[in-house]
């Protein structure tokens, strides 16, 4: 599997504060290596649009789609809780 940022992710990434990425680096190459990682929590967020979520942290998820083999990374954003 490969990643691929949508504009709007790069966007997010970018904005997010220095600890923020690298725990974000580090949950992206957690799901590279298994959707199924312990931490990722990794779920179905929409069925109908095929888009999935995963756990940053408490506070942050990352939304993505796949495509073949590539997940499409969406959006990093605050958690809505």
């Amino acid at each position: 599997m490969k990643l691929l940022f949508t504009d709007k992710a790069i966007k997010d990434y970018d904005s997010l504060e220095g600890k923020l990425q690298v725990l974000v680096d580090k949950q992206l190459d957690a799901l590279l290596r298994d959707i199924r990682y312990p931490s990722l929590r990794a779920k179905k967020y929409s069925e109908s649009h095929d888009i999935w979520q995963i756990r940053i942290n408490r506070e942050y998820r990352a939304y993505f789609s796949i495509d073949g083999n590539t997940y499409v990374i969406m959006t990093i954003c605050r958690h809505p809780k």
